[in-house]
């Protein structure tokens, strides 16, 4: 076999890949099972698909692996090590017995799980599937047909922290709009990819046809410092005798291979559908070889600037800003919730929130609500967005509804959980959490609302055990686009000591301390008992007696706030109101006499 690395050989040469082992294993043996079986039960067959792509020209080809996980396959963990070594095996024997110098890529496909319940684990099978690959000799992984890069970019890091010289190659999948499932478009995965040292190759496989990707890398700056690949299906499959089948064109498939190549494509082949006559095809319509590396020789142009109007509730403001969150109703009487709003138009507040279904109760949507008070009273508003309940898609277009109507700012959180009693009819979503969500709205910013971007940022969950997860944790999220930043409510000096050292950590974004002014002992003890993230001291409970008035209840609830705000103004930058039963006259007797 050639001694010559892959790294060595694809700064010379475009690299040729096998097509689609999956659709084309299904039409030899006519099995309906997953064909990553077929290292253990029919290894011929295995060889024979690799040898038919080396002969058809291919100089890399991919492993017969790419749903070889446990949750895919059922299978323990010492059978599935089996699988893989196996079809390492097969792969390199084929290479071998057709006698040309072929490189071998270990493939790994996503591992499927329900949200993010199961990211460590996940995580930690991808580990073992990367070391049995590099125990088997493998000198390039390829990751393919992912959404995004989060699950794996930590697994890449340390593989390629324990062999510095592995080539990794990413691949996305995205649908013909240029966008994938975690709701990310293609430029911003590309941009990602290209920004992360450990990669060496990124690029697009399944998902669409040959035009479409076209149509969609034509419209990308594919200067990102990686080799580009690029792997589209045979087409799109139609259903005959309920079975879903690819149509031959080969024809139009090189056709617009031909046209990605023109783009500047590294690494070609096919997925879904795809043929050794594709792949064979292909291999005669294209020049292979190149006198200079590529992948140097691109350089990132200079991308034009579009002016953009700022929406932010923090423009031209020098004060301590204000922000008051009202409970959207549990019904569809807002009455009590619109005369909260009029009466806040009064005071001296910046913007009014309105949390998303808070504790995974129904409540009017939160955007809608913030529409309706926007439209009847003119002031800024601000809804909050969780992942609980929403997909990608669903997000997406929600986002752009609330462009639509004039909303601009937004709070992401993940969510609370929805209650035990009803999730059996009841299930979440959590495709991915707050920092998964920012990066969608930072993808539509640049895409979709550059000229008015949306204003966004996040909550700050002090009370985890170790301040410095919460901080790296506000990093993530200020990457990901977050500007500010509100906190949970805070009762004592302890915990405003934690706030102003997260901002003393993080000083150049935007903190809103979190104020609860609570009305009452039962009030008092329902939110230190019920409500998860909420720190209420003891001490402030014996602040409460049971047979206070309302106007005492009050007048205490009033106290503490001052008293919070006094101990947090040297580093709020302003102050997050979350008013029980929407009682404005709280609000209203706090910030009087107060600067």
């Amino acid at each position: 076999m050639t001694k010559v690395t892959f790294e060595e050989y694809i700064k010379k040469n475009r690299v040729l890949c096998d097509g689609a082992f999956g659709t084309y294993y299904a039409a030899l043996s006519g099995a309906d099972e997953p064909c990553e079986w077929a290292n253990l039960e029919n290894p011929e067959l295995v060889k024979k698909i690799h040898r038919e792509y080396i002969q058809a020209g291919a100089r890399l080809i991919r492993t017969n692996t790419f749903a070889a996980n446990r949750a895919m396959l059922s299978m323990k963990k010492e059978q599935l090590g089996e699988l893989i070594r196996s079809g390492y095996a097969l792969a390199k024997e084929a290479a071998e017995e057709e006698g040309k110098p072929v490189y071998i890529g270990g493939d790994i496909g996503p591992i499927p799980a329900e949200g993010m319940a199961e990211r460590q684990k996940r995580e930690a099978e991808y580990l073992e599937i990367c070391h049995i690959f590099l125990e088997a000799g493998a000198e390039i992984l390829i990751f393919e047909t992912f959404s995004s890069l989060d699950e794996i970019l930590p697994v890449i890091q340390k593989v390629k922290a324990e062999k510095k010289d592995l080539f990794v190659a990413v691949q996305f999948c995205m649908n013909q709009f240029g966008y994938s499932n975690a709701g990310l478009s293609a430029k911003r995965l590309l941009e990602d990819a290209g920004k992360t040292e450990e990669i060496s190759a990124v690029g697009f496989n399944c998902g669409v046809g040959p035009g479409h990707l076209y149509q969609i890398m034509e419209r990308m700056n594919l200067s990102v410092g990686k080799y580009i690949t690029a792997l589209p299906n045979a087409g799109y499959p139609q259903r005959i005798q309920s079975k879903m089948v690819f149509l031959d064109n080969e024809e139009y498939f090189v056709e617009k291979g031909g046209d990605i190549a023109g783009l500047g494509a590294d690494i070609m082949g096919g997925c879904c559908g795809t043929t050794p006559a594709y792949i064979s095809k292909l291999n005669k319509k294209i020049r292979w070889e190149r006198n200079t590396d590529r992948c140097l020789e691109r350089k990132e142009t200079e991308k034009g600037k579009t002016e953009s109007r700022d929406y932010s509730f923090f423009k031209a403001k020098q004060k301590k800003l204000i922000a008051v969150e009202l409970a959207p109703p549990l019904n569809a009487d807002d009455e009590k919730l619109m005369d909260a709003a009029n009466r806040l138009k009064n005071c001296a507040v910046d913007v009014v929130t309105f949390p998303d279904s808070p504790s995974g109760r129904t409540r009017v949507d939160s955007v809608l609500m913030a529409a309706k008070v926007m439209k009847e009273t003119g002031m800024c508003v601000m809804p909050h967005l969780c992942c609980r309940d929403k997909n990608a898609i669903a997000i997406r277009s929600l986002l752009l509804g609330a462009q639509i109507n004039g909303i601009h700012n937004f709070l992401i959180v993940t969510g609370d959980p929805v209650p035990t009693l009803i999730r059996q009819s009841v299930k979440s979503v959590f495709n991915f959490d707050s920092v998964g969500c920012m990066k969608i709205v930072k993808d539509m910013n640049e895409e979709q609302f550059a000229k008015e971007p949306l204003y966004y940022g996040g909550a700050i969950n002090y009370n985890r055990r170790n301040l410095i997860v919460e901080r790296d944790r506000m990093l993530k999220k200020i990457e990901a686009g977050a500007s500010f930043f509100f906190t949970q409510p805070v009762f004592c000096r302890e915990d405003a000591e934690k706030i102003r050292q997260l901002k003393e950590e993080v000083p150049k974004v935007r903190i809103l301390c979190g104020i609860m002014p609570l009305i009452s002992r039962k009030n008092a003890l329902f939110m230190k008992n019920e409500m998860a993230g909420i720190h209420v001291p003891d001490e402030v409970i014996e602040r409460y007696r049971e047979d206070m008035t309302r106007e005492q209840g009050e007048e205490t609830g009033i106290a503490i706030a001052k008293e919070i705000m006094a101990l947090s103004s040297g580093f709020a930058d302003g102050f997050y109101f979350s008013l029980p039963f929407n009682r404005v006259s709280v609000l209203e007797a706090i910030l009087k006499d107060t600067d």
